[in-house]
């Protein structure tokens, strides 16, 4: 394999920073992967009814079979048992563990997961499991979804539920993934379920998934489980295209809507003030910033490109020097280290950090048994320099979890978009591990190696 490692190898100074006592994983989601979306008792989700819309999605494709993971775990465990990596973040169905998201729990749902767990331990790999990666189910959206308060106190019940069946078992339990999701595309663009295109809803929204994150903590905390708890928030860099007045307040507006909008309500008990921000909550309760900032055990960080600013009509384009991705987006490894050493600067004694979520879709074939993609493999290896120089400069960051083990369905974009460390067949489910997928396994082992030796 050592057509993977030329030029593809990590710098000494990034082998050195993440040989110590540094988490390698792989991450998925469940609507994107587990099918068996009308089997074992789930319920539908808001995604089953999004993704069944005409018109709502690439292709009209839905998440009913996707890659069929509900049945074929057994294998899936065994896949990342053979890449040797340490850990495994997943999420749990909300729907298939309690079909309408109140009232009677789904024992079949719950034993699902637990298999999985028990799997996935016994096979040395650490679960780390998310509540709440955007699958609502349909019967709270029935009832007014994340724009009613009751929705956050529904799910303080289910977080309360999982860490009483699997926190004795997890290495980590977060309550959402990218919460901006949610609100935003979710509810102001109408681009992901539940299809709302209304600022001011998206705004309220935002605040009950805070609401809830905290709720949540509080629940489960309350179970005595020493799990650790946190969040996983999406978040970029922001970039001014020039040094313009009007370039600089639209990169700190975008930075003030994109992450400070997380940030400062869980570690600064506010909403950050700038006045770009069209929509504030409008359902804020006096005793709400002293729920949402409950103690975080970790934080979860997502990051794939920067957000570039530019006030001009036509707006100037990013540089784009290392290219884009198949979702369009910029390749900007640099804007990882300036997101990661700002935050460390913005908000002292934060927990340690996790980035969760980094990765790339790219245009794969299997061409004679082989996926030869050597653009995520440098697109990893960027990003691991990067994370590296962030933990020199003082980050305390603590593990890597790839974005996606799998090929998966990428959401409105169907089927069409490939993240995965494995190939995916989806009319025959055949996996094949991409050359990516080699890469980091040797990767992995060799800063194991490398750790034993200077341990």
């Amino acid at each position: 394999m050592s057509d993977l490692h030329q030029p593809f190898s990590l710098t000494p100074e990034t082998r050195a920073s993440l040989a110590n006592d540094f988490i390698w994983g792989v991450a998925t989601s469940a609507y994107q992967i587990e099918g068996g979306a009308a089997e074992g008792g789930r319920g539908p989700s808001i995604w089953d009814t999004f993704s069944h819309t005409p018109g709502k999605t690439a292709r009209g494709d839905t998440g009913d079979v996707a890659c069929d993971h509900y049945h074929r775990w057994p294998d899936d465990v065994a896949l990342m048992a053979g890449l040797g990596v340490d850990a495994y973040r997943f999420s749990i169905s909300w729907s298939r563990v309690q079909p309408l998201g109140h009232g009677d729990w789904n024992e079949e749902g719950l034993g699902f997961y637990d298999r999985l767990v028990d799997a996935l331990l016994a096979r040395g790999i650490r679960p780390h499991a998310t509540l709440y990666h955007w699958d609502l189910p349909q019967g709270l959206q029935d009832h007014g979804g994340w724009a009613v308060r009751e929705t956050a106190l529904r799910f303080a019940d289910y977080a309360e539920r999982i860490a009483l069946r699997l926190g004795d078992r997890l290495a980590g339990i977060a309550t959402h993934n990218e919460p901006w999701c949610t609100a935003t595309l979710g509810n102001e663009r109408g681009q992901f379920a539940p299809g709302f295109k209304d600022a001011a809803l998206a705004a309220d929204v935002s605040h009950h998934l805070l609401v809830s994150h905290g709720l949540a903590l509080q629940a489960m905390r309350a179970t005595g489980t020493r799990t650790p708890l946190g969040i996983v928030l999406n978040q970029s860099s922001t970039t001014a295209a020039d040094d313009s007045t009007a370039d600089r307040a639209l990169a700190a507006t975008e930075y003030a809507k994109f992450v400070r909008w997380y940030m400062d309500p869980i570690f600064d008990g506010r909403y950050p003030l700038d006045p770009g921000i069209a929509h504030y909550p409008r359902n804020v309760q006096a005793e709400d910033f002293a729920i949402i900032g409950q103690p975080l055990d970790f934080l979860g960080i997502n990051y794939y490109t920067r957000i570039w600013a530019s006030a001009a009509t036509p707006p100037l384009h990013a540089p784009r020097a290392l290219g884009v991705t198949d979702m369009g987006w910029e390749i900007y490894p640099e804007g990882l280290t300036e997101l990661l050493v700002g935050l460390h600067e913005r908000y002292p004694g934060l927990p340690p950090i996790y980035l969760m979520e980094n990765g790339m879709a790219n245009a794969d074939e299997v061409v004679d048994g082989r996926v030869a993609d050597f653009a995520r493999i440098d697109y990893m290896r960027r990003h691991l320099e990067a994370l590296a120089r962030a933990r020199e400069a003082g980050v305390d960051i603590r593990g890597f979890f790839y974005w996606s083990l799998l090929d998966n369905y990428e959401w409105d974009s169907g089927y069409g978009k490939r993240f995965g460390l494995v190939h995916v067949d989806y009319d025959t489910q055949r996996r094949t591990l991409k050359d990516s997928a080699l890469w980091y396994r040797e990767t992995m082992a060799a800063l194991r190696r490398r750790e034993t030796a200077h341990g």
